[in-house]
């Protein structure tokens, strides 16, 4: 590539994932980040996107858990067309990257929600697999899951969760509800494994870590609650050092007080997630799941009865919500939303940080009001500014 194709983006402030670097420039040729330099070191003649005063430059949001947005449900819409309303919807909000995520449902609609992903992806960069929020669920911790659809493993679920051609494939599951040996089936099948909606035991959950579980899907939330005689599955999250857990830092799912403890205690990896439903990014302030109606106001997605329904979240706000509720560094915050989630998702070499020969994913924003200025995915900047 010439000198003329390469596009160099500087800023006040670059987060590279680990580090913020002063009056810095990432450069990048088609999909990739070429190199990180000093503003001073920009070759004159260079083709330069100036980002404002005060501005921060970061790795792109990666959120394993989006239910919707753009007023679109994934399992209402499992098609390539509903997958690119939802990434259109997020991007606004830092979001670079995405797994759609479709709750306990049926079989047919759980491969029809596998094809859609499998026929956007080579087109649309920013979908990376699918995550399967059940059906293999504790009846116990369903929350707004539909009970009958709730069922145990087969056979043929193996190959029908693998993973779609050069994706992901992300399966949240009560283990306790899982056969012997279908964790290891799974994992053997190239899936990741979280727990979630689960009321297993603290032993029934080192059981599946021995045997790939690695993430634990909105910890605190639709699982065995902590307890000094039980320690269930959030204890074994937090004293592993190979564990990867999903926060919802919305000030509604998780008191602030456990999520600031969760942080100092935990020896693993938080990531954001969003839980997000239809709301985010779109206008309706109402929309139906699964045959509920669902209410989103003062933040909160929830069923007539006051059940919570998912969350009108975006990954903009989580990180922000860090800051403010949780007391955390900006950078901390940062690495929470993107290089976290992408180690976890095995991407960790090509996602989450602004280092040469990282995929161009990034996001620029006010790093007051964390709103965000622009976005790039694969080298390419959102055609709208914010």
């Amino acid at each position: 590539m010439t000198e003329e194709a390469r596009r160099t983006i500087a800023a006040d402030i670059v987060f590279d994932g680990e580090s913020a670097h002063r009056d810095c420039a990432v450069v990048t040729e088609g999909e990739d980040i070429v190199s990180l330099i000093l503003r001073r070191e920009i070759p004159r003649g260079a083709n330069v996107v100036e980002l404002p005063k005060g501005a921060w430059l970061a790795p792109g949001f990666i959120d394993i858990q989006v239910n919707g947005g753009g007023d679109v449900l994934f399992n209402d819409e499992p098609t390539p067309e509903g997958i690119a309303t939802i990434l259109h919807a997020h991007r606004k909000f830092g979001t670079t990257s995405l797994l759609p995520t479709l709750i306990t449902d049926t079989d047919e609609k759980m491969i029809a929600a596998k094809r859609a992903v499998a026929e956007i992806m080579p087109h649309a960069p920013g979908a990376l697999g699918v995550h399967f929020e059940g059906p293999f669920l504790s009846s116990e911790r369903l929350g707004v899951h539909r009970a009958d659809l709730r069922r145990a493993p087969q056979p043929h679920h193996v190959e029908m969760l693998a993973p779609p051609p050069g994706g992901v494939s992300l399966v949240t599951l009560a283990p306790e509800e899982a056969p012997p040996g279908f964790v290891s089936e799974l994992v053997a099948a190239g899936c990741k494994l979280a727990l979630g909606h689960s009321m297993a035991t603290y032993a029934q959950t080192r059981e599946a870590m021995s045997e790939g579980l690695t993430g634990f899907t909105h910890l605190f939330n639709a699982m065995r609650p902590l307890a000094s005689r039980e320690p269930g599955p959030i204890a074994a999250a937090l004293e592993s050092p190979f564990a990867y857990y999903g926060l919802i830092v919305d000030g509604e799912h998780v008191d602030p007080a456990m999520l600031r403890l969760a942080l100092r205690a935990g020896l693993g990896h938080p990531m954001l997630v969003t839980d997000a439903m239809p709301p985010v990014g779109g206008c309706a302030q109402e929309f139906v799941l699964q045959g509920r109606t669902i209410l989103a106001q003062d933040g909160r997605c929830v069923t007539a009865d006051g059940t919570l329904a998912g969350a009108a979240l975006d990954m903009a706000s989580a990180v922000r919500n860090c800051v403010a509720l949780l007391d955390l560094p900006l950078e901390r915050a940062l690495v929470f939303a993107s290089t976290n989630p992408a180690n976890f998702l095995g991407l960790g070499k090509r996602l989450g940080r602004l280092v040469a020969g990282y995929r161009a994913d990034m996001t620029a924003f006010d790093p007051q009001s964390l709103r965000v200025i622009s976005t790039w995915v694969a080298g390419e900047r959102s055609a709208e500014e914010w």
